[in-house]
């Protein structure tokens, strides 16, 4: 691949487009509630969106630069290219790039305190620190799949719902430890991709301590767990399940290699259907009665 140097394509590969719908589908899911209960103000929306493509663009360069820095990405990386290993963009560049987007998520945050009050500042820094603690750390003790519940499902879906509501309920609760078990399979396919270089680089992530296997039954109990925790707002997340399913067999298939970045695109994929399908439902009100 051409990629000229410090270039627009080689930043938008680095912000790694892809990953961006573990970005938006939080956002998604919380504001087709608050619509479903009669609530929409345009204004945080739109900032609550930018904020949170803003911060996943950050937490990708960060990770980018990081790993370069510390030897992570080897010439045995199986996973898609990194700007500053292939020289696309250099350090400092980077460097540069992290700082300009941490501003600017900051910069567009900021007025939701207009209609979160000051806890939106906290909310605000907590993001911002654990965009870095997630390679720095967390990501290396096997928190990372925390970090993903929490950051790609309550904070999110629970902080935007609010931001229109000012209130929060049990199924929005729900919903949002069901987008953060969505994402997690994301998190978990990479890691299952990665797990014998992470091994040998003393990264204990999740999939390191419970094996291949353990791995695969889980990413599928995750899709499970998330749809069973909808369906008390809408049945229709049910749909998600066969694309989950077959998501689930063609990662046992394939097992290792690079030819799992397909299951990687296609569950990031997956996260955006999950997200779209429950908006449908609680937007359509087809749910249980229990």
């Amino acid at each position: 691949m051409t990629v000229k140097s410090n270039g627009l394509k080689a930043w938008f590969l680095a912000s790694r487009p892809k990953t961006l719908t573990g970005a938006m589908a939080p956002v998604i899911v919380a504001l087709s509630a608050a619509l479903a209960d009669g609530f929409f103000l345009w204004q945080p929306a739109l900032l609550c969106l930018l904020f949170a493509l803003l911060m996943q663009v950050d937490a990708n360069l960060v990770n980018d630069y990081l790993d370069f820095r510390n030897g992570t990405d080897r010439e045995d990386r199986l996973g898609p290219e990194r700007a500053c290993a292939q020289g696309w963009i250099t350090p400092k560049a980077m460097v540069k790039g992290i700082t300009l987007v941490t501003i600017l998520s900051c910069i567009t945050g900021l007025p939701l305190v207009i209609w979160g009050g000051w806890q939106m500042i906290i909310v605000g820094i907590a993001c911002v620190l654990c965009c870095f603690l997630y390679t720095t750390s967390l990501s290396r003790i096997a928190l990372g799949d925390l970090l993903v519940l929490l950051f790609f499902g309550l904070v999110p879906v629970c902080a935007t719902y609010y931001l229109q509501t000012e209130t929060l309920t049990r199924n929005i609760v729900l919903a949002s430890v069901a987008m953060g078990l969505v994402t997690d399979c994301l998190l978990l396919v990479n890691n299952y991709r990665d797990r014998e270089t992470d091994q040998r680089a003393s990264k204990r992530t999740l999939v390191v301590l419970i094996g291949s296997r353990a791995t695969e039954w889980l990413y599928l109990m995750l899709g499970f767990a998330a749809v069973g925790l909808c369906l008390n707002a809408t049945v229709v997340p049910l749909l998600y399940l066969p694309l989950h399913i077959l998501n689930t067999l063609d990662m046992r298939r394939i097992h290792e290699g690079k030819a799992l970045n397909a299951i990687l695109g296609r569950t990031a994929l997956a996260i955006l259907v999950f997200a779209l399908l429950y908006s449908a439902g609680v937007l359509l009100n087809t749910k249980f009665d229990f």
